[in-house]
């Protein structure tokens, strides 16, 4: 086991981010967030699988396995294998005075030297120019990638001055088509895989049955040039000063002190209730900056005002807390009838300063609102997926799959109708058509005002509109009809429609007509339906009660059902209750798994859950666990919308 402290290439990166974070990373004391979120979890398994289908690309390459905290035997491996004249190495290990680096795949012929890092990020490459923006600059999302390759020249560089290194990013070409059906069944996710990556390869698996190249390289050596020269991430510090602080301060384990700010809202190194076994680097450093106390660090801070692009501001010159701002901080200007974005702001603010947690209602607007909603009234949910390897044959990469959605009705007399769901679960199928024909043939059943809940529902049906317009499906033109119908055309399009029962926007009448200081400013739906559940009596009484008991029909929960559960007065989220999957499956049961998945109460697992159910050898007991459970997620989905419009309607 390697007992020195090296700067390897994602404590670089986490340097990049905040400085102050090469303190507290990899120390079991401090909590972590980023260890148990599921979106990030699901990114990383699309990652592995594009890195596994790179190295296809090299059959004689040779990856230098195990070992992994072991730095010094890493570097002496590839060393070995750098003896060969001609050789492609993956994960070769350098080590060069306090620097440790490992390339995904090194290509050596004689002292030229190809450097690749794999990423699942996507690049259109038949229009790609550079990196670097117009007026300087390296372009939005690309500086942690750029930054990565350049650590990683540096260290190779450094171990072997004579070599003449050309960098690539490998990225997944959003321009290319897959040719064959399910390549992502080529590359399974195990947390049973000898492999870093967790990745389990099918069986005699050779390139030429993956079909057409979906990865593009792209030169990077302007772009390295250009951090080594600028360093624009930090132009009071060359790189390579850079480079050299983070390195000792991380080898002597010293804190590097970055000022509190903005920045600190999305700190993983964070826990409300910091313990001596569980502590948080994000107190560790308000405390100490603000001589407060970690009960002080919990106040609201002026970054969580939603929406509010003056916080960086305000931060830089002294005010960190919402009790520190005043009217002209935020200066509102209200709206006739609704609720503007800056008052909103302030509303915040205001409750927040006066202890206020009573909501905040523009009723006469939700009144005007509501009194255009048609019954019976529709709410839609969809569940969908854009993977970087196609499920289906004639599909680019990262295009957008629609496997399922949810449909309530609510009727004027206050019946309530699960009415319709679809999941498609079939292999190997692309399912858009015929989930758009289910949509068409559910909605269509009456003429009633459609819900959404934000934009997703209308971005996804306008894609839809694109793949119908370049296939060949006989009815393609009554779908895209009935798609203009119900959505509007986003504004890049050159043409332009708002159809006549346009989806409204559920996110928008909330945002526009109601405030409540228990969702801290957010908008989300997991944050509006306990606020919502727990201001209305009206909403726990009848929840709180079995199905069979509230004129609600279901289709995957019991009647004896009930979608609420109250501790100590407080409505506890009906998403924290859904039922976990497989949890009367004996032990043996469960090791036969394929999908290892252990609950669906979000939209990261769902999609988990779909890329999952694409797998030909999942046993048909637990692709019918899988579906019973996305029924029951994207179900809840759409009766939370139900739940949020009966509250605006008992008011």
């Amino acid at each position: 086991m390697n007992t020195e402290r090296y700067l390897t290439k994602s404590r670089f990166k986490l340097g990049l981010e905040c400085p102050t974070k090469l303190f507290y990373t990899r120390k079991s004391e401090y909590v972590n967030q980023q260890l148990s979120n599921p979106f990030l979890e699901a990114l990383a398994e699309g990652g592995f699988q594009v890195e596994e289908l790179a190295r296809m690309q090299y059959p004689d390459g040779i990856a230098i396995l195990g070992d992994d905290w072991n730095y010094g035997l890493l570097a002496q491996k590839t060393e070995k294998l750098l003896q060969q004249d001609q050789v492609v190495i993956f994960e070769a290990a350098f080590l060069y005075n306090g620097l440790f680096i490992r390339v995904d795949i090194l290509e050596k012929k004689g002292n030229h030297i190809n450097l690749f890092e794999v990423k699942a990020k996507s690049v259109n490459a038949n229009n790609h120019e550079s990196f670097i923006g117009k007026r300087g600059g390296l372009t939005g999302g690309w500086s942690a990638y750029l930054y990565d390759v350049a650590f990683q020249k540096y260290v190779i560089q450094k171990c072997h001055p004579d070599w003449k290194i050309k960098s690539y990013l490998k990225l997944v070409n959003k321009d290319a088509v897959a040719t064959v059906d399910g390549i992502n069944q080529c590359f399974k996710i195990s947390k049973s895989s000898d492999l870093r990556t967790g990745i389990i390869k099918k069986e005699g698996l050779l390139l030429d049955d993956l079909g057409e190249n979906l990865l593009s390289d792209i030169n990077i050596e302007e772009e390295l040039e250009y951090i080594y020269k600028n360093n624009p991430l930090n132009e009071t510090l060359g790189f390579e000063a850079l480079l050299i602080m983070f390195r000792d301060h991380y080898a002597q384990d010293k804190k590097l002190i970055e000022p509190i700010g903005s920045q600190c809202k999305s700190c993983e190194f964070y826990t409300e209730t910091p313990t001596e076994s569980e502590k948080s680097g994000f107190h560790d450093c308000w405390t100490a900056q603000l001589q407060i106390t970690n009960q002080a660090a919990n106040m609201p801070k002026v970054y969580d005002v939603w929406n509010f692009r003056g916080s960086k501001k305000l931060i830089e010159s002294g005010k960190y807390f919402i009790s520190d701002l005043n009217e002209s901080d935020v200066n509102p200007q209200p709206e006739a009838l609704k609720i503007s974005n800056s008052e909103r702001r302030w509303i915040q603010v205001e409750k927040e300063q006066q202890n206020d947690n009573t909501p905040f209602i523009e009723l006469d607007g939700l009144k005007l609102e509501m009194s255009t909603w048609v019954y019976p009234l529709n709410f839609i949910d969809f569940e969908t997926s854009m993977v970087a390897l196609p499920f289906t044959a004639g599909r680019h990469p990262y295009e957008q799959t629609a496997f399922q959605f949810s449909h309530h009705i609510v009727y004027e007399d206050g019946r309530i109708d699960h009415a319709t769901e679809y999941l498609n679960a079939t292999v190997g199928e692309f399912p858009n058509f015929k989930f758009v024909r289910a949509l068409k043939q559910a909605l269509e059943k009456n003429e009633g005002s459609i819900f959404r809940y934000h934009n997703h529902e209308n971005t996804v049906l306008n894609q839809i509109h694109d793949q119908l317009a370049d296939s060949n499906e006989p009815d393609k033109t009554e779908l895209q009809t009935f798609i203009e119908r119900i959505t509007h055309s986003p504004g890049n399009r050159t043409k332009k429609w708002q159809g006549t029962r346009d989806m409204i926007d559920l996110y928008r009448v909330v945002k526009d007509y109601y405030y409540h200081p228990i969702t801290e400013g957010s908008i989300s739906i997991k944050a509006i339906l306990p606020a919502v559940l727990n201001s209305s009596m009206f909403l726990k009484e009848k929840y709180a009660n079995p199905i069979e008991d509230i004129q609600v029909t279901s289709k995957n929960f019991n009647e004896d059902h009930a979608f609420i559960t109250i501790k100590d007065g407080l409505v506890i989220s009906p998403y924290k209750t859904l039922p976990a999957l497989f949890k009367d499956w004996s032990e043996t049961q469960l090791e036969d798994l394929v999908s290892e998945m252990s609950s669906i109460s979000d939209g990261g697992a769902a999609l988990t859950a779909y890329s999952k159910l694409q797998f030909e050898t999942m046993q048909e007991s637990e692709r019918l666990e899988i579906s019973k459970g996305l029924l029951k997620y994207c179900e809840l989905d759409t009766l939370a919308m139900v739940m949020i419009y009966e509250y605006f309607k008992s008011l």
